[in-house]
């Protein structure tokens, strides 16, 4: 793929991505993990452990990546910017969800009418009609 490291290590972990090999399993859930600090993220999921907490409101998360992104309702700040329409959103995710309403991508599709949508929690909502 051309990437680079600075050490052998990095390079290692990187491969993974390529070879999909995941030798970090999760013992209660089988889920495997490319490194064992992510394992260890993850392995919060299957507990009530908040260990990373807000300094503005006290909100507890399991994860430090999480804090930043809640931090920005605190700040204001909205980093990712739409190069269509100017406006702007505080985690990447919803503009990669805003930029399909300027492309018209609507990759979650109902198996059962082959109706689009935008997000998948929108397709879950819709899918409640066929029940």
């Amino acid at each position: 793929c051309g990437k680079s490291f600075r050490n052998r290590s990095s390079l290692t972990v990187h491969l993974r991505s390529h070879t999909g090999e995941r030798p970090y399993e999760c013992d209660q859930c089988k889920m495997g993990f490319y490194t064992s600090s992510h394992l260890l993220v993850h392995q919060r999921v299957h507990t009530d452990e908040r260990p990373v907490r807000c300094p503005d409101c006290g909100v507890g998360f399991k994860e430090k990546s999480t804090l930043i992104k809640h931090r920005r309702i605190h700040t204001g700040e909205r980093p990712y910017k739409c190069p269509q329409c100017e406006k702007s959103f505080r985690d990447s995710s919803s503009l990669a969800v805003h930029r399909r309403s300027h492309t018209g991508e609507r990759p979650y599709k109902c198996d059962q009418c082959q109706k689009g949508f935008y997000t998948s929690s929108e397709l879950l909502k819709h899918q409640r009609i066929h029940m």
